[in-house]
């Protein structure tokens, strides 16, 4: 391939690897939508079982089915003993993303053909995970607590069962139905990385379980996953601080980032974004936090400079707002990412069948990119390897 015709350094981004009937974006728009359906009116008139359901399953649920997969969920919740024996000998300051990513490959060796390459065994281990991905976080955050670890109750629903079991107290219904919203929001969004990751490493075959801790892995990264909890660890830097506006202004001044400032795909807005800021500024009013107000100066002076610079497209993302909100929820900063995963498992799965069971000119497309070779050459026949003792 030609200097002038290669795709260099892009992270593949503008680059169509697959085809994929699961969501879709128009980032110039400001639009999302999960197989067919806009995220508002998903967040509107929707809850997270129902959207898991229409991502495993292509179609919105009659309510016999929806009671029925609700109930298989719940069924689900536990976890085998032997997942939770072994956290209690994990290192406690481990981090949970780590945590949860180790647990994933434990929950597979229950499985007696963890690779079997069968459409409904896949959809049945797609919905334990979402079952039991809440399970494992809790569980770990009360076992570095040193505090029992809680059992499921079948008589909450999916975000305040999780909140039960991590915090040990019942939730107020609207804090439920937040999260319950959060998740939804945050269940897919296309080929970002850590479902790339999952329907790269399952192009070869690899189990469902093999995809779910790639996703994992890359979810965990500072870039994708991580950007919440860093966001977070921003705004209580600025608990105390005198002067919000100076601070973002220096800031950028001096070529830093502002976290949770900016999205690869959208130019208009995140529409989950405005959710979540709705959201956060309904608990800081409910609970006194400060952090929906500092949020609030934060954005308004880098969109002042921002728009002064020309760089209108420089928006507040889904993970600026969502900080605020879970923190507000009393959910610790370093579990931000793994309440992420615990809504990205259902994207993550429904692109893992449709990868596994996509159909190229008769057999699956195995994922290989090529890359430019930049390094030493010398010819076909390579260096001339030379001895040892001559190096210097």
């Amino acid at each position: 391939m030609s200097e002038a015709t290669r795709v260099k350094n892009t992270g593949l981004r503008g680059v169509t690897v697959a085809d994929s009937a699961i969501s879709f974006i128009d980032g110039e728009k400001g639009v999302l939508i999960y197989r067919g359906y806009r995220i508002e009116d998903l967040a509107d008139r929707s809850s997270f079982m129902e959207t898991v359901y229409l991502l495993l399953f292509g179609i919105l649920p009659t309510g016999e089915h929806l009671e029925a997969f609700t109930r298989q969920v719940k069924d689900l919740r536990r976890v085998p003993g032997y997942v939770i024996d072994s956290m209690r000998h994990w290192p406690k300051s481990a981090r949970p993303m780590d945590v949860l990513q180790a647990c994933v490959p434990l929950l597979s060796m229950a499985e007696e053909h963890g690779d079997t390459m069968d459409r409904q065994v896949c959809l049945n281990r797609s919905i334990a995970l979402v079952a039991q991905m809440p399970t494992l976080v809790a569980a770990w955050h009360r076992i570095r607590n040193d505090q029992p670890v809680l059992d499921p109750d079948p008589d909450l629903d999916h975000a305040g069962n999780f909140l039960w079991m991590l915090q040990g107290k019942k939730t107020d219904p609207a804090t439920a139905k937040d999260l319950d919203v959060c998740l939804i929001l945050h269940a897919d969004h296309t080929f970002n990385a850590s479902t790339f990751a999952a329907r790269e490493v399952v192009s070869t075959r690899a189990s469902l379980y093999a995809g779910v801790a790639a996703g994992l892995g890359a979810l965990s990264g500072s870039l994708h996953g991580g950007a919440n909890a860093k966001v977070m660890e921003m705004l209580l830097k600025l608990e105390n601080e005198p002067d919000i506006e100076g601070w973002v202004s220096a800031r950028l001044a001096g070529g830093e980032r502002i976290m949770g400032m900016g999205h690869a795909i959208y130019k208009t807005g995140d529409p989950r974004a405005v959710y979540l800021k709705r959201m956060g500024q309904r608990l800081g009013a409910q609970t006194g936090g400060k952090w929906a107000d500092i949020s609030r100066k934060i954005e308004e002076t880098a969109l002042a400079i921002f728009a002064g610079l020309g760089k209108s497209t420089i928006l507040p993302n889904v993970d600026f707002n969502s900080a605020p909100v879970y923190y507000l929820m009393g959910i610790p900063t370093d579990l931000m990412t793994p309440i992420f995963a615990i809504s990205r498992v259902a994207g993550w799965c429904a692109h893992i069948i449709e990868e596994q069971f996509a159909d190229v000119q008769g057999k699956p497309a195995l994922y290989r990119p090529q890359a430019q070779y930049v390094g030493e050459y010398c010819g076909l026949m390579g260096c001339e390897y030379s001895p040892m003792s001559t190096r210097k």
